[in-house]
């Protein structure tokens, strides 16, 4: 099971190896309330690398549509 992110209790779980873990567990928890909130439903996330099929969707999409790339690997996917 994915776990779920707490948006009461901030952690890094997941984003030890930024730079910035602080910041993005943060903004991690601020998506969890706003789901929490707005669709009354847990955020979940999992590492990138256990759903590559989920990350070949949104880059295809970003590329695609919007004209975006990552500049950086992605750590996690929800």
């Amino acid at each position: 099971m994915s776990p779920i992110v707490d948006f009461k209790n901030v952690s890094t779980v997941g984003l030890e190896s930024s730079l910035v873990a602080e910041a993005l567990a943060g903004l991690r928890a601020n998506e969890a309330r706003y789901f929490m909130n707005k669709y009354k439903h847990e955020f979940t996330v999992v590492p990138a690398s256990e759903s590559q099929e989920t990350l070949d969707y949104v880059k295809r999409v970003l590329k695609e549509e919007r004209g975006i790339e990552f500049a950086a690997q992605p750590l996690e996917v929800w």
